[in-house]
């Protein structure tokens, strides 16, 4: 391109046309944008400041709105001693109508192609037209009237090019308005397609495939709060395994290898009302969140086990083991959660969920049945390395205890552990008391290291004796293996098992029953992925005697 020397009293290009388009339809789309809450499938929980949580996938590709100019014309530089040049000049000194300066002047010396000298050009026109619409005194002389119609005839071509421009981005700006689903709601989801299986010698599962879909309704009044409306639908069953300990049969089958998948259950696809919560801050350093309906801990509290926790989602872990710490499973429903953030690298949690809480029935309500209550202190030295510790006191009805997120799905039936460290509470109400630390740590760009451990002593009010439930997993996520936006991750760990139940702890088995679990999720585009993952389990339901078992699962998310 053939450039010549000349004052340069024009701004960019880009920040022409960006003056532009301010005042059309370009206002509009900003403020409809301001106005829907960037919030994905991830919950509050976790701690948008730190690196320590996986990245989240883009659902939109960049694109540029205006296009490119490929017209020859702009190969075509505007000279400085040109009589358009100098007729252009004299008007914006008069009009004042680029604002490239704060002082309105032309300075420095650059080139200027015929699009940039048409921007500038049009400005003008736009700042005269409101001169003669406001009647000033300072109206425009026949001399510059008809030094805009020369200037308006040589540049007619660029003229209708950026108008052009402009009209038509008011007129997709008009459509997104009309079509647009809500000016304060957005919608996002996801679907799951696994297909899974079993091996191992006392192997009575067939190969299923099954499904999950999430609806997310992300409203935002302010664009600080957050009401989470989710409606869900699925067929996931878990597989069926032993139920065997010391040769005793007991009701309902061991829990481990429960998949995140899996954790929704088989309601027939129908869509049910799931999550339904609001968060708003309070001041600078307090979120306050209101959980009407089957709400977690995990909604307002972080779990920092990032690349692996996805909140039973189709892109953490197989397992819904291996998705957190099985303390953030003791208890949920309706209730309150509180965040206190006095400074960037601590924050304290407490919360109060009650499963039942909906119910105005004797012995239940938010007071008079079931309950939990968690508080948690987490700790964030530095940007790549997090620690929290977790204490949970809850109770629970006769047959109503169990690692199931206040589901209260029957006897047994919680969502990780053994078959015993979910039965315990069958014949009496329990009360437990629950400690839990976590940590996770970013050792290099490809490495995250996350583990946890946990405890739980229970304790039978009707029989006055105290149990010991233990769990702990170490696990080892790789993200972008091979690709961007592929993890890569091994977790070796035991699920909640009981031990140590007082007089009655010789009638049943206390094998530890480890967990072994590998996954690959490969990022085929930006809304799909594919898992392959494997799960190993030796000593199911805390018997050695019992076969291992062996679990593969393929599963397809979809997200949008």
């Amino acid at each position: 391109m053939t450039r010549y020397t000349h004052s340069a009293w024009l701004v960019s290009p880009a920040l022409l046309v960006a003056a532009l388009l301010v005042s059309t339809g370009a206002a509009a789309a900003e403020e409809l944008s301001q106005n829907i809450p960037q919030t994905g499938e991830t919950q509050l929980a976790q701690v948008s400041d730190l690196p320590l949580s996986a990245p989240a996938n883009s659902s939109f590709e960049q694109s540029d709105p205006l296009g490119q100019v490929t017209s020859v014309s702009q190969l075509t530089d505007v000279d400085p001693t040109h009589w358009a040049f100098q007729a252009l000049q004299s008007l914006v000194e008069r009009y004042g109508c680029i604002e490239g300066y704060p002082d309105r002047t032309y300075r420095g010396n650059r080139a200027l192609t015929r699009y940039e000298f048409a921007a500038g050009l049009n400005a003008c026109l736009d700042r005269i037209q409101e001169l003669i619409a406001a009647a000033v005194a300072d109206l425009p002389s026949k001399e510059d009237i008809a030094a805009i119609r020369r200037l308006q005839e040589e540049f007619a071509a660029e003229l209708a090019t950026l108008r052009g421009r402009v009209d038509s981005l008011e007129a997709r700006t008009a459509k997104l308005e009309a079509q647009q689903f809500s000016t304060t709601t957005k919608l996002t989801g996801e679907a799951i397609f696994a297909l899974t299986d079993s091996f191992g010698e006392d192997n009575d599962n067939n190969t299923v495939f099954q499904n999950r879909v999430r609806l997310n309704l992300n409203t935002s009044f302010s664009g600080r709060d957050l009401l989470l409306t989710r409606l869900q639908a699925g067929n996931g069953n878990p597989l069926d395994f032993t139920n065997t300990n010391n040769g005793i049969e007991f009701i309902n089958t061991t829990r481990e290898g429960f998949q995140a998948h899996q954790v929704f259950g088989n309601n027939g696809n129908d869509i049910v009302l799931d999550t339904l919560l609001y968060s708003v801050p309070v001041g600078n350093v307090f979120t306050l969140t209101l959980l009407a309906n089957r709400g977690r801990f995990e909604d307002f509290t972080p779990t920092l086990n990032p690349f692996l926790e996805d909140f039973d989602g189709g892109s953490g872990s197989i397992s819904a083991f291996a998705q957190r710490n099985p303390i953030y499973r003791i208890g949920g429903g309706q209730g309150i959660g509180l965040s206190f953030k006095p400074a960037r690298s601590l924050e304290i949690t407490a919360g109060y969920l009650a499963p039942e809480g909906s119910s105005p029935l004797d012995g239940r309500g938010l007071f008079n049945g079931s309950y939990a209550a968690l508080g948690q202190i987490t700790w964030t030295p530095i940007s790549r390395f997090g620690i929290a510790a977790t204490y949970n006191r809850a109770y629970f009805g006769r047959r109503e205890f169990g690692f199931d997120n206040g589901a209260l799905n029957g006897i047994g039936n919680g969502f990780t552990g053994t078959n015993l460290a979910n039965l315990i509470g069958t014949g009496s109400p329990v009360t437990s008391d629950s400690i839990g630390i976590q940590m996770a740590a970013r050792l290099h760009r490809h490495v995250q290291l996350n583990a946890w451990a946990g405890y739980t002593n229970v304790h039978l009010i009707d029989d006055d004796i105290d149990g010991k439930i233990w769990n702990g997993a170490v696990a080892l996520a790789f993200p972008d293996a091979g690709k961007r936006g592929n993890v890569a991750a091994l977790v070796v760990g035991v699920e909640p098992y009981l031990t140590n139940l007082d007089e009655l702890n010789d009638l049943f088995k206390d094998d530890i029953p480890f967990h072994v679990e590998g996954f690959y999720k490969i990022q085929v585009t930006n809304n799909i992925s594919i898992t392959p993952g494997v799960i190993w389990l030796t000593a199911p339901n805390q018997d050695a005697d019992n076969d291992d078992i062996i679990i593969g699962t393929i599963r397809t998310t979809f997200r949008f």
